[in-house]
């Protein structure tokens, strides 16, 4: 004890106890840089997908979601000391825009309320212990399948923002013609193959082991892309007017159309209330079960991915009885929900935990000082938003797959067999991309695990919080629809 004493030479050292943890400033700091580069591609992922609502712009949204990612990483590692980071969820961020904005009608500002109430419930239960039931409440052929039906949905939209998956009037979608000696040009051919480019480029640098590999084959399409241009007539004629280096812009941005947005616009359902066939009951229901499913989102994201990442590195403790945990959970859950409550009012979807951050403890990082890392390189990155639009769909879209790859890996914990499983199981997968809508999956999933053990003999299997929940998304379908 004495030896390690002596060799705690620095504030930072003493504060998030690095020798005495085993690790060392330098390892720390190439944990903090190798978690950033896993995960900075979220800064052009988030912000081009919420560029699609007419509300916000590209520039705000890459500012929101670097100042998200600043706060909710020196808050994590402060708070609990672990080598974690935070930024804008993916999947919830899909959830944000493409379920609660263009498929249930609400406006962007209405939907930071969402992600404020999130927060806010999120920090309540985390406080009282009450997270724990409601964690329980929900099958656990669900909670496997969620993030897999996320992955679909999320790879879909990846594929449709790659033009590789383009509207079909027979068929609802197809897949983007190649057929140079059919009628396709050159010109509409050549960021398709520079999205499966993409594509396989990140895999081949995931399979190698490569440090930011998804980062890395954005960059990589990226630059395909711009080299084939010069094959393609008038490419760069309108270069120069779509592209200005201008480092200010983006914060005005910002500042006009993110900003605090959910509390001077967001409180605002007039418009959502003046669609035909909208009451006020409806929305109350429709209000209550879009909050619930962005907050059960976010708490098995959450929960999930600070296990998985803190096993990966050996970093979790042993309890009084023996059982391995998270240390510090109650700190980094907290840390989460802030975090989530500050998203929302810089203008960003649920701010939670990433799974990248893992890239960071296998390089060895064991305390909250490579987190302090991650948010510097973030904040470094705020001031590049004019370059990062230059980063087309095709590249990024890439990004989205790739994802989707990772989170359906969950569903080798379904027990297919058993048909009281697989279905809710499936059914939650499958609805999410279908019907372009999250919850939808989850209410589905919930409703038909019911639906089965009711009938199969099996009720007293079902928890009285299991109940409820799906009763409130039976209420949504009849309410709302």
């Amino acid at each position: 004890m004495e030896n390690i004493e002596q060799k705690k030479t620095s504030f930072f050292d003493r504060k998030f106890r690095i020798t005495e943890k085993g690790s060392s400033i330098k390892t720390e700091i190439v944990a903090g840089l190798t978690t950033f580069l896993a995960m900075a591609y979220i800064l052009v992922v988030n912000s081009g997908m919420f560029a699609k609502l007419d509300s916000v712009s590209f520039d705000a949204m890459y500012v929101t979601t670097a100042l998200s990612a600043v706060i909710g990483t020196v808050l994590i590692g402060l708070l609990a000391n672990l080598p974690l980071a935070q930024a804008p969820g993916m999947g919830l961020n899909a959830f944000f825009v493409f379920t609660v904005c263009f498929s249930l009608g609400f406006t962007y500002a209405n939907a930071l309320v969402f992600v404020l109430l999130d927060g806010l419930i999120f920090v309540a239960l985390t406080l009282t212990g009450l997270r724990k039931i409601i964690f329980e409440a929900i099958p656990s052929a669900v909670k496997a399948a969620i993030p897999a039906g996320i992955g679909l949905f999320i790879a879909f939209l990846g594929l449709q923002d790659a033009k590789l998956v383009i509207p079909d009037g027979s068929t609802g979608v197809k897949l983007a013609s190649f057929n140079l000696l059919g009628g396709a040009s050159w010109g509409q051919v050549m960021p398709l193959v520079v999205a499966v480019v993409s594509i396989l480029l990140i895999a081949v640098l995931s399979q190698k082991k490569v440090k930011g590999s998804i980062l890395w084959g954005i960059l990589g399409g990226t630059v395909l892309y711009y080299l084939l241009g010069f094959t393609v007539s008038g490419f760069y004629d309108k270069f120069g007017e779509t592209f200005s280096f201008n480092p200010f812009k983006p914060f005005v941005a910002f500042g006009n159309e993110a900003f605090g947005k959910v509390f001077t616009q967001g409180f605002d359902f007039s418009a959502y209330l003046a669609k035909d066939g909208t009451s006020v009951g409806g929305l109350v229901i429709l209000f209550i079960t879009t909050a619930l499913a962005f907050c059960m989102v976010d708490m098995f994201d959450t929960m999930g991915t600070l296990y998985g990442a803190c096993r990966g590195g050996n970093l979790l403790e042993a309890d009084d009885n023996g059982e391995l945990k998270v240390p510090n959970m109650d700190r980094a859950m907290l840390a989460d929900a802030v975090a989530t409550c500050t998203g929302a009012v810089l203008g960003t979807s649920t701010v939670t935990t990433f799974v990248e951050s893992s890239a960071g403890v296998a390089a060895g990082g064991k305390t909250g000082f490579s987190s302090l890392i991650t948010a510097a390189a973030f904040l470094v990155a705020l001031f590049f938003a004019p370059l990062a639009k230059l980063i087309p769909a095709y590249a990024y879209g890439a990004a989205l797959v790739y994802v989707g790859v990772l989170m359906i890996g969950c569903v080798k914990d379904i027990d297919w067999s058993d048909v009281s499983v697989s279905v809710p199981a499936f059914m939650t997968m499958v609805m999410m991309p279908f019907t372009y809508n999250i919850s939808y999956g989850i209410a589905f999933g919930l409703i038909s695990y019911v639906v089965i053990k009711v009938f199969t003999g099996k009720i007293n299997e079902i928890k009285v919080g299991t109940w409820i929940i799906a009763a409130l998304f039976l209420a949504m379908f009849f309410l709302t629809h």
